[in-house]
């Protein structure tokens, strides 16, 4: 039996399998520090993402305890003014009849004396409800391109009994050429408002009493339309601070600290500026109080429509309004 041949082939001559090729110590080095790069980069962009997140949700509490206060006030605003209507008609009845009974007494000094007091009881409570009319009445605003300096400086001025019965020393940092669109008139009164309620508590301190004025433009976030330009009025005051308890109360409608007056002086600054679209912050501590009023530079309010003069809007409406929107906003969400 024959056997064939067996071919034999020399294997040193075939081509080997083409391999992936082989990465040395520096391309491997420069790949580890491309991928530490990115993942540091992805790590710092998560981390400002986090903290984004986190001030948006601060901004957002923020917000939404502005609001209910806003609500709280309107409420209460109209649920005062109907209580203060039905006071002052008998509280006017007792008037006319105390005028009376005066002049009937006018031979009687002792009768007269308690008739005297009676009267000067039933003023009080007149100018009580005098107040509380004042907070919760139907107040239009009309704003206009105002300096800001104009209304700070008339609310100063108004303030100067305070400033001088208590040697306090005022330091004013204004920018002429802040501006805003606000209702002068209105906003003086608020500031009027804050910086007599600063002096007052800085009536009993024994340190040096000062303070400081500044108005100033700042961007703030809005949470319909982003950052939106400010016009910033800050009042700090050297007084003794206000508790946080106080601090959460503190613009309710008659609350006060004092053992006079009605507690509506801080409310109706709530209220007006809350109708210019404005937010309201206040920062306290042992060494003093600081309340910064923030208005946006464009009049964020509807300035006509619903049936409204075009001259103004309703401050009670305008908080009635935010309210709704906010309402129909979550709704929508």
């Amino acid at each position: 039996m024959s056997h064939a041949a067996v071919a034999t082939t020399d294997l040193s001559s075939v081509p080997t399998a083409v391999s992936p090729g082989r990465i040395d110590a520096v391309e491997f080095a420069e790949l580890v520090r491309a991928f530490n790069e990115v993942t540091a980069r992805l790590e710092s962009t998560h981390g400002a993402l986090r903290r984004e997140v986190s001030s948006l949700q601060g901004e957002l509490a923020e917000a939404q305890a502005r609001l209910r206060r806003s609500r709280q006030l309107a409420a209460l605003g109209e649920m005062a003014a109907g209580i203060a209507h039905e006071i002052r008609n008998p509280l006017g009845a007792i008037g006319l009849t105390l005028e009376a009974l005066t002049e009937d007494l006018a031979d009687r000094p002792e009768q007269l004396e308690l008739c005297g007091r009676v009267s000067r009881a039933v003023a009080r409570l007149d100018a009580i409800v005098g107040d509380v009319l004042a907070f919760a009445r139907d107040t239009r605003v009309r704003p206009a391109a105002t300096t800001m300096a104009t209304p700070v400086l008339a609310a100063v001025a108004g303030a100067e009994d305070l400033i001088e019965a208590h040697g306090i020393d005022v330091d004013l940092d204004i920018d002429e050429s802040c501006e805003a669109e606000i209702d002068a008139p209105l906003m003086e009164q608020a500031l009027l408002n804050l910086l007599r309620n600063a002096c007052e508590a800085m009536a009993g301190v024994d340190r040096g009493r000062r303070l400081v004025v500044q108005v100033h433009g700042r961007e703030l976030r809005d949470p319909d339309a982003g950052l939106v330009p400010h016009a910033i009025v800050r009042i700090t005051d050297t007084g003794p601070g206000i508790p946080e308890e106080i601090r959460e109360r503190m613009f309710n409608p008659f609350f006060t600290t004092r053992a006079e007056g009605t507690g509506l002086g801080l409310a109706i600054v709530h209220r007006i500026v809350d109708a210019h679209g404005g937010r309201l912050d206040v920062e306290s501590g042992g060494d003093g109080t600081a309340v910064t009023v923030g208005l946006p530079v464009a009049f964020r309010g509807e300035r006509a429509g619903g049936g409204e003069d075009e001259s103004g809007r309703s401050l009670g409406g305008a908080v009635r309004r935010r309210v709704r929107d906010s309402a129909a906003d979550r709704g929508a969400a």
